[in-house]
C-alpha cells in the first residue's frame, strides 16, 4: 500500500486473520468473508508463489498457447489493495506457533494472528524411482511448471508424460500442440479411470491417438535414465525405453498437511476439521485441497466453494444462505480434455444389484451411460455429448424416481420429458430446479444465476464478472446463455460488455451518461447509475476518473486516490522498490544543460543506472520514494519537466533529424515533432500515446508503429493513426495528407481529442480504430468540414488545465505524505527480541 497509514479511534478494533496459501480456495474464502462483513478482519495472506492469485484450472490454456497469464488471474494487485489486504508474495510460512498465535515466513517474518486460515492445497505425488531428480523432470502444479515445459517446448523433441489423468493429458496436449513428440504413460488400463468407465477411456484414448499422442496404458515406469547430466529417457519395467527430453509428473496429488502436523495439528490423510472448516484448535481454520472432512478429501473445485462458504458464516456469524455449516459434497466432473467433452458423476463401478442404460453414436463420437439402481441414478458417465450433464447429476443429487421417464431417459431432458426432437432447448433449462448446479468450477447454483441476472447482470460479461458463473473453463456457457434468454428475452445484451462487476452498464453507456446526466463526481455517477458496491473498485474508478476529466476539464477535480500507484507517485515503481524517472525531452532534444543536470542527480542520489529508451529520452533507475521530490526540484531547476512516462497520457514524440541535417529529409521533422509534444504534453488519455514524426518515407523514426505519426513527404505530410510496436504488433493505417505544418498539428489534435472523447479507459489507438474501423473515424473528421476545427478546439481547451507540472507541484510540497517512510510498527512484546 502506498497510501498514508491512518488510525481511526471511532473503528473498533479489528482481528487478524492470516490465511496460509494465496490460492483458489484461500482467496476465494477471504472473498466470502468480505461478502458478509468487510470490517471483521484486517487480512494478511501469505502466498509461496511470486505473483497474485490466478485460475489453476487454467493453466492448460496457457501451456497450449490459448491464454496469457493476465486472462487467469482470478484477483489482481488492485484486489488486494482495494480490499486493504496485505500480500506477502514469494515467501511461504515454515512455522506456526500455536501457543504464541504467531506464524513465520521462510524470509523470518512473524506474524500474529487471532485467526489463522491454512489454505495450502496439495502437493504433487513424485513417484519414488531412481532418476526422478534429475533436471528436466517437472511437475504440473503452477505458473514456474508451465514456464518450465513452455521452455523445453521451445527446443523441440520427444517429451514423456507420467500419468493419464485429467492433468497428465492436458500437459501432453499442450506440448502436442507445441511441437513436441509426446508419449503419455499410464500404470491403469483406462486413462482418467476416476472419471470415465472403460469405453469412455477407450474412446479418448483412440481421439488422442489420432492427433498424434502415443498412449501407453497398463505401463509401469522402473526408472528415469539421464543423458549428460539431464534426463534422457524413461524405462518401463517391461524393458521398453522411451526417449525424453522432458518429464512430466502428474500422477496424482496429496493434501499439504505438513506445516498442520509440524503445528500439533490432527491429521490423518489431510488436515482433520468440522462442518465449520474448524481444525483440533478452535483459533485455526483449514480449507480446500489440503483438508479431511468427514472421512473424504476433494480435489475439485465445487466442494471448495461450498467450504469457503460455510468457513465465512461461520466466522463473520453471517449466514447468506441458512446453512448450517459443510456437510459434505456429491461431486460431479465437467470437462474438456483435450477439446473433448466429457462428463461423469457418482458411482459408475456397477454391479448385481445395478443396471445400465447405454448409448453409444459411433459417427459422432458419442457414448452415454447412466447406471440405475432402484429406479434411481446412481452413477453417469458422458463423453462427446455432455448438455445434459446438470440434469442427469440433480437427479442423482436428489435421489428422483426415474421409473416413468427411464424409456428416454438416455435420449436426454428434452426427449425424456415429452418434447422429443423439437423440444425446446430453453425448457430444459427451466426444468432445473434452483439448487441445480450450473458452473462446477464456481459453485454456483441456477437459482444464483438468475438472482444475479435479476440484480441487473444482463449479459454474459456481467454475470461472469457479478457470480462467477462460466468465468473459468466455459463449458457451462451455453446454459448461462440459456438463463439469461429465460430471464430476460430480448432484453439481453450482447453487445459490449460491463465496465466491471460494480455496475451493468458498459463503458460507452457510462460516458453517454455522464454527458446526458452531467454528472461530474464519482459518487455521483455511482448513485446516478446504481452501482452495486458502495465505493465502485480498481477497474472502474481509474476508468471513471478518466470519464469525467475528459468530460469536464476545468470543472471536475482529478481524484487521485482511484489513480494507479505510479500516476499517483509520477514515477514508475521497479521490482526492487525504487522508482524511475524519465525527464522530458521535447521530439528527442537535449541540452548540455539537461544532460548536466541529469548527471549531477544521477551521482547525488545514487541512481544506479541510466538507460537511452525506445522513445529517445533518459531514463533515470533506481531513485528512492522519499528521494522523488528532491530528484525533480534538481531536474526542474534544469527547466526540465515529467515525462508521464508512468501515465496513460501522452508519452512521447520521437523524430528523426529531417531536413535541416539529412540529405533525404524532405521537412523539419524534429521542429514539427517539438511542436506536437509541447501542443500535447500533459494530457491524459485513455491509455499511452506515443507519436513520431519522420522526415522521409525511409521512416527512421518508425512513425508507423505509432498512435499518432506523420511520414514528411515532398508535397507535405502523410497522417498515420493506429499503430503499435508493443506486444503484437500493429502498423498504421493512413488517416490523411495535408499540406502545411499546421494542419498536421491541428489535425493531430482533432485525432487526439475523438480518441480521448470515444476510446474505453486502457484501450490503445491500435484496437480502438479495429473496433470502431478506420471509414468511421475518418467519417468523424471529415464529413462535416468544420468537424476537424471543433475536435482541435475541445482539445486545446482541455489543455489549458492539464500543462502544469506535476513534479513543480510536489517539488514545492504538495502531498509530502506520500513520499515519506511508512510508520515501522513493532508487535507488543517483541521490542527486544
Amino acid at each position: 500500500m502506498n497510501a498514508p497509514m491512518t488510525f481511526d479511534s471511532a473503528r473498533p478494533a479489528r482481528e487478524k486473520l492470516v490465511v496460509i496459501g494465496n490460492g483458489m480456495a484461500g482467496c476465494r474464502a477471504v472473498e466470502e468473508i468480505l461478502e458478509r462483513d468487510r470490517e471483521r478482519f484486517d487480512v494478511v495472506i501469505f502466498g509461496a508463489e511470486p505473483r497474485v492469485n490466478y485460475n489453476r484450472i487454467m493453466l492448460s490454456p496457457i501451456l497450449a498457447g490459448e491464454k496469457t497469464f493476465d486472462e487467469i488471474v482470478l484477483n489482481t494487485a488492485e484486489w488486494y489493495a482495494e480490499n486493504d489486504i496485505e500480500l506477502v508474495s514469494g515467501d511461504p510460512v515454515d512455522h506456526i506457533d500455536r501457543e504464541r498465535k504467531t506464524v513465520v515466513s521462510r524470509s523470518g517474518r512473524v506474524e500474529p494472528y487471532d485467526k489463522l486460515l491454512i489454505a495450502t492445497g496439495s502437493d504433487p505425488f513424485i513417484i519414488p524411482v531412481p532418476g526422478r531428480d534429475l533436471p528436466g523432470v517437472v511437475t504440473f502444479r503452477d505458473l514456474d511448471d508451465v514456464d518450465k515445459m513452455l521452455a523445453a517446448a521451445a527446443q523441440g523433441g520427444n517429451a514423456v508424460v507420467i500419468g493419464g489423468g485429467l492433468l497428465g493429458l492436458e500437459a501432453a496436449h499442450g506440448l502436442s500442440l507445441r511441437g513436441m513428440n509426446v508419449t503419455v504413460i499410464h500404470l491403469m488400463p483406462t486413462l482418467m479411470e476416476r472419471q470415465l468407465d472403460e469405453a469412455a477411456g477407450w474412446l479418448l484414448k483412440q481421439e488422442l491417438e489420432r492427433r498424434g499422442q502415443t498412449i501407453l496404458t497398463g505401463a509401469d515406469t522402473e526408472e528415469i535414465i539421464g543423458k549428460d547430466g539431464h534426463v534422457g529417457a524413461v524405462r518401463l519395467k517391461d524393458g521398453r525405453e522411451i526417449p525424453a527430453d522432458i518429464v512430466v509428473m502428474a500422477v496424482g496429488i496429496r493434501p499439504a498437511t505438513m506445516l498442520a502436523k509440524t503445528g500439533g495439528l490432527e491429521c490423518e490423510r489431510g488436515i482433520l476439521v468440522d462442518d465449520h472448516m474448524v481444525t483440533s484448535d478452535p483459533d485455526v481454520l483449514a480449507v480446500g485441497e489440503c483438508v479431511q472432512h468427514r472421512g473424504q478429501c476433494y480435489g475439485l473445485v465445487a466442494p471448495l466453494w461450498e467450504m469457503c462458504r460455510a468457513l465465512a458464516d461461520h466466522l463473520t456469524e453471517r449466514k447468506l444462505d441458512g446453512s448450517s455449516g459443510y456437510a459434505g459434497s456429491v461431486t460431479s466432473t465437467k470437462l474438456k480434455v483435450s477439446g473433448i467433452d466429457v462428463f461423469s458423476a457418482g458411482d459408475f463401478s456397477g454391479g448385481d444389484e445395478s443396471e445400465d442404460i447405454v448409448m453409444r453414436d459411433a459417427a459422432r463420437g458419442v457414448y452415454k451411460r447412466l447406471v440405475l439402481k432402484e429406479n434411481r441414478i446412481v452413477g453417469a458417465v458422458l463423453y462427446g455429448d455432455t448438455a445434459d450433464g446438470n440434469w442427469y447429476f440433480d437427479l442423482l443429487r436428489k435421489e428422483e424416481d426415474v421409473a416413468d421417464m427411464r424409456e428416454g431417459l438416455i435420449f436426454g431432458q428434452a426427449f425424456a420429458l415429452g418434447g422429443g426432437a423439437l423440444a425446446d432447448p430453453n425448457a430444459a433449462i427451466a426444468a432445473l430446479s434452483d439448487d441445480a448446479e450450473i458452473c462446477g468450477c464456481n459453485g454456483v447454483s441456477k437459482g444464483k444465476v438468475v438472482q444475479c441476472i435479476l440484480g441487473g447482470a444482463a449479459s454474459l460479461d456481467a454475470v461472469r464478472s457479478t457470480c462467477k458463473a462460466s468465468a473459468s473453463c466455459g463449458s457451462c456457457t451455453g446454459l448461462v446463455e440459456s438463463l439469461l434468454t429465460l430471464t430476460l428475452g430480448d432484453e439481453v445484451q450482447t453487445g459490449a460488455s460491463t465496465m466491471c462487476k460494480c455496475t451493468s452498464f458498459g463503458h460507452d453507456d457510462v460516458r453517454r451518461l455522464i454527458l446526458e446526466k452531467e454528472l461530474k463526481a464519482i459518487p455521483q455517477v455511482m448513485q446516478e447509475l446504481h452501482w452495486t458496491t458502495p465505493d465502485g473498485c480498481a477497474s472502474c474508478r481509474p476508468a471513471l476518473n478518466y470519464y469525467l476529466l475528459c468530460a469536464w476539464p476545468g470543472e471536475y477535480e482529478d481524484d487521485q486516490k482511484s489513480r494507479f500507484v505510479n500516476e499517483r507517485l509520477h514515477a514508475n515503481i521497479q521490482k526492487d522498490g525504487t522508482y524511475s524517472v524519465v525527464p522530458r525531452m521535447w521530439g528527442g532534444l537535449t541540452t548540455p544543460q539537461e544532460l548536466r543536470a541529469i548527471a549531477d542527480v544521477v551521482e547525488k542520489f545514487d541512481a544506479r543506472m541510466v538507460k537511452v529508451t525506445g522513445g529517445q529520452r533518459l531514463d533515470i533507475f533506481g531513485v528512492r520514494k522519499e528521494d522523488l521530490p528532491a530528484v525533480w526540484a534538481d531536474l526542474g531547476a534544469a527547466g526540465m519537466v515529467s515525462g508521464h512516462a508512468y501515465g496513460k497520457s501522452l508519452r512521447t514524440v520521437k523524430t528523426c533529424v529531417g531536413s535541416e541535417w539529412c540529405r533525404f529529409g524532405t521537412q523539419d521533422s524534429t521542429g514539427l515533432g517539438v511542436k506536437l509534444e509541447q501542443m500535447s504534453w500533459g494530457s491524459w488519455m485513455p491509455h499511452k500515446f506515443k507519436m513520431a514524426v519522420s522526415g522521409c518515407p525511409r521512416n527512421c523514426a518508425e512513425a508507423t508503429i505509432k498512435d499518432f505519426g506523420v511520414v514528411c513527404v515532398d508535397s507535405g505530410y502523410e497522417l498515420h493513426i493506429g499503430g503499435n510496436g508493443g506486444i503484437k504488433v500493429r502498423a498504421t493505417d493512413l488517416l490523411c495528407k495535408v499540406a502545411t505544418e499546421e494542419e498536421a498539428l491541428e489535425t493531430c489534435a482533432a485525432f487526439i481529442q475523438l480518441y480521448r472523447e470515444d476510446a474505453h479507459y486502457l484501450e490503445r489507438t491500435a484496437p480502438w480504430l479495429e473496433r470502431k474501423g478506420l471509414e468511421w473515424i475518418k467519417a468523424r473528421m471529415f464529413d462535416d468540414p468544420d468537424a476537424v476545427r471543433r475536435l482541435a478546439a475541445r482539445f486545446r481547451h482541455s489543455q489549458q488545465f492539464m500543462q502544469d507540472d506535476p513534479w513543480a507541484k510536489r517539488a514545492a510540497g504538495e502531498r509530502r505524505d506520500l513520499h515519506s517512510h511508512l510508520a515501522t510498527v513493532v508487535p507488543a512484546g517483541m521490542e527486544y527480541a
